[in-house]
């Protein structure tokens, strides 16, 4: 009976992580809507919001840094559950990081929002939206264990760094063009470098899935 208790109690310990790192997934995909929403809506009371969710992004971190030792030093788990929980604490580092990046393209936006628009927002909110479902499917693959959807985020993230450089090379002739549009197209080059850094985060949680469940390095090869 006692074992069996013991087993619940783990089995309610791996679940709490699961339900955690989806719960800090769910908030930094909001966090990217919000960041380009604000930008693209000159909201800089958003953009604050935005700067300040961060602090919560890094409570969710340490919460799970927290309970992933735990359950190492107390469960001493094997096999597929050991993995899980080493996979958890580099997943929880990636969300932190995206975390970091919606929380400047806050601070760039309001910048922004305090001179005349350069031109109208078209490829960034594209990029935000497909470096957010990236995110979404990475977690997706990695709670699923589905190494098909991680491999699929591997492969779209060649579509939004397409589009960054796309976006550099037209502010690239802005800035040719016009002096006065430098600052503002640095600070939108800016912008688009830290979606670029989001979808690779979300590709780098996707790679630690295909290693979980195939156990095959892909890292630093063509999908």
């Amino acid at each position: 009976m006692e074992r069996e208790h013991l087993s619940r109690q783990y089995d309610a310990e791996l679940r709490e992580i699961r339900e955690k790192l989806l719960e800090m997934g769910g908030k930094v995909e909001v966090m990217i809507n919000d960041a380009l929403k604000a930008l693209v809506e000159r909201d800089s009371v958003l953009a604050d919001r935005v700067i300040a969710f961060d602090h919560e992004i890094n409570r969710l971190e340490m919460l799970i840094d927290e309970k992933c030792l735990a359950v190492l030093a107390l469960r001493q788990p094997a096999a597929r559950d050991l993995r899980f929980i080493t996979l958890a604490l580099k997943i929880v580092t990636d969300l932190e990081r995206i975390g970091d990046q919606c929380r400047n393209i806050g601070k760039r936006g309001k910048e922004l929002n305090e001179e005349p628009v350069l031109k109208p927002y078209i490829d960034l909110p594209r990029m935000a939206h497909w470096a957010g479902v990236m995110v979404k499917e990475a977690l997706d693959a990695f709670v699923q264990g589905d190494a098909e959807l991680a491999l699929k985020v591997c492969r779209d993230d060649d579509f939004v760094d397409n589009l960054n450089e796309q976006i550099q090379r037209e502010l690239l002739t802005f800035m040719i063009e016009d002096a006065s549009a430098i600052s503002r197209s640095l600070k939108i080059n800016f912008i688009s470098k830290c979606l670029e850094r989001i979808a690779a985060h979300a590709t780098n949680v996707a790679e630690m899935v295909i290693f979980m469940v195939k156990g095959k390095d892909i890292r630093h090869t063509v999908v």
